[in-house]
């Protein structure tokens, strides 16, 4: 009998958790504060006004509002919150 186990049992079992990325609300949903918009790799998405980028890139509301997606062209789309009056 052989010693070794097959190569398929011995070398799997490793997976990374899921990162759970994506938009998290949508244009013209209501946020409060410290809410998160949309966790994302790097800057696909920029902020824009009252909003905060954290230093896993992810975008969140600074302020209570209205979430609002801008594209001012392909290169630059931004996500801002219009304050609530």
């Amino acid at each position: 009998m052989a010693h070794k186990k097959g190569v398929g049992s011995s070398r799997n079992g490793r997976d990374s958790n899921p990162k759970y990325r994506g938009i998290k609300k949508y244009g013209g949903e209501r946020v409060i504060a410290g809410n998160i918009i949309l966790r994302q790799c790097g800057t696909h998405w920029h902020p824009g006004r009252n909003v905060g980028l954290g230093t896993d890139y992810t975008i969140y509301a600074l302020v209570a509002g209205t979430v609002k997606f801008e594209h001012k062209d392909k290169r630059r789309m931004r996500v801002s919150v219009e304050p609530a009056a």
